[in-house]
């Protein structure tokens, strides 16, 4: 094993899948090793990405892939803390800031949530980014202190340590910028071995399906949500996906602060209905394999009423607080925070909105500063875009339609010129929503 390991060649590798052919383990093994050690070049990770998002992986290939980026780092033991431990992981989408609202929601039920997440992707807004809009949230904890964090407060929300799953956070970083975020394999092997590191016993997948998901697809989605769940029970977790909508953006802010701002709305009694049904279908899900309801409807509707009584917002500011975060940024979110220059755009004509494109808006953000097109991109957390209608509402000509902020004037005619063609508006109303699109367990 170690003399053919040796022999390999990292070129060779690139030019047997180039050809189409199966990467045995040890070929993967020596990839990924090889990219940690600085025996691959970064380039050469590149063309092997570009590869795979092209030429796919079998069963065996994506599970090896996913087993190999789990056991490049530390898998984390939570045996101590008796109870459920349940997480929940998106695929990605615009506006999509359910974690959120989640996690101290379903910890709120006695059921630990381990959660590390990661930073956004393309036109798709990442937890992390999120988090790090709140003044001093610490998401860097190291594995003690995330155990401590979770034992006292029953929700985690950290990103990747140096030693967990190491090579998905340097894959990482490379396909956001490389265009290869689109991939099957790639997703698999990437959620997986963050989330089977953490130490959760369950899993909750909300598979994004439409133009604002990673995968616009759709039967792409479902490939990727059975594929999740599939694996998932290979390494012996309970698990479920659930198909949600992304054909517009969830909620009504984009960006960073914004999406932060609406999850305190929201946990403060705002009735935000596709938001709130989508995150508590999700935290419903969390709620039946924590063994906490007999359904998903029970989980569903106990994740409701949590939210009525302030439970979840308090244990939103105690995990802050013990995160570093400043708790009094968070009490203050009525005294609106917004980027320097803002722009509207208003309706031309009556009618009704039947297209709000969710790829477009997520384009819009990134342009906006919300999102980074290189790896070193700097994000502007305030900046982002505040929807006043959605789809299926009726409007009437001069009607504000969205509000657009950035800390750069240029950046903001750049996003307003980038969401011609992703508003839509008819003389009837034809829109329908299907939110939740199918479950898969």
């Amino acid at each position: 094993m170690i003399f053919i390991i040796c022999m390999m060649n990292a070129v060779e590798i690139i030019k047997k899948k180039r050809n189409g052919g199966r990467l045995t383990e040890e070929e993967l093994r020596f990839f990924i090793h090889g990219f940690l050690t600085g025996e691959v070049a970064d380039y050469q990770v590149t063309a092997m990405l570009m590869l795979i998002h092209f030429m796919g992986m079998d069963d065996e290939e994506t599970l090896n892939l996913t087993d190999l980026m789990l056991n490049s780092g530390e898998i984390i033991d939570l045996s101590e803390l008796k109870g459920s431990k349940v997480d929940k992981h998106s695929t990605g989408g615009v506006g999509d800031k359910t974690s959120l609202i989640i996690a101290p929601q379903v910890a709120h039920f006695g059921i630990y949530v381990p959660m590390i997440s990661g930073r956004g992707l393309g036109h798709t807004g990442g937890t992390l980014d999120k988090l790090e809009s709140i003044p001093g949230f610490n998401i860097n904890m190291n594995v003690q202190q995330y155990k401590e964090t979770l034992a006292k407060v029953g929700c985690v929300m950290i990103g990747q340590t140096a030693k967990i799953a190491p090579a998905d956070k340097s894959f990482y970083a490379l396909r956001d910028v490389t265009g290869t975020v689109d991939s099957i394999p790639l997703i698999t092997s990437s959620i997986l071995s963050k989330k089977l590191a953490e130490g959760a016993e369950a899993l909750v997948f909300d598979v994004k399906m439409g133009s604002g998901a990673n995968l616009q697809n759709e039967d792409e989605s479902r490939e990727l949500a059975k594929k999740l769940v599939s694996v998932s029970k290979k390494f012996g977790k309970k698990a479920i996906a659930i198909l949600t909508d992304m054909h517009e953006p969830l909620g009504n802010k984009i960006g960073n602060w914004l999406e932060v701002e609406e999850c305190i709305e929201v946990m403060n009694g705002a009735e935000v209905n596709d938001l709130v049904k989508v995150n508590n279908v999700l935290a419903g899900a969390m709620i039946y394999l924590g063994g906490k309801a007999n359904s998903i409807d029970e989980g569903e509707k106990m994740a409701a009423d949590a939210l009525k009584d302030g439970s979840v917002y308090k244990k939103f500011l105690n995990m802050v607080k013990i995160h570093g975060g400043d708790t009094d940024y968070i009490k203050d979110y009525k005294n609106l925070k917004r980027a320097k220059y803002s722009s509207v755009i208003k309706a031309n004509e009556n009618g009704f909105i039947s297209k709000l494109d969710a790829y477009g808006f997520g384009l819009a953000s990134v342009e906006l500063g919300a999102g980074r097109r290189k790896v070193v991109d700097k994000i502007d957390y305030l900046s982002g875009i505040v929807l006043n209608m959605k789809c299926g509402d009726k409007i009437s000509n001069g009607d504000v339609i969205c509000e657009l902020f950035a800390e750069d004037a240029e950046k903001l005619k750049s996003a307003v010129e980038l969401l011609n063609g992703s508003i839509k508006i008819d003389n009837e109303n034809k829109f329908t929503k299907n939110l939740i699109i199918d479950i898969i367990d």
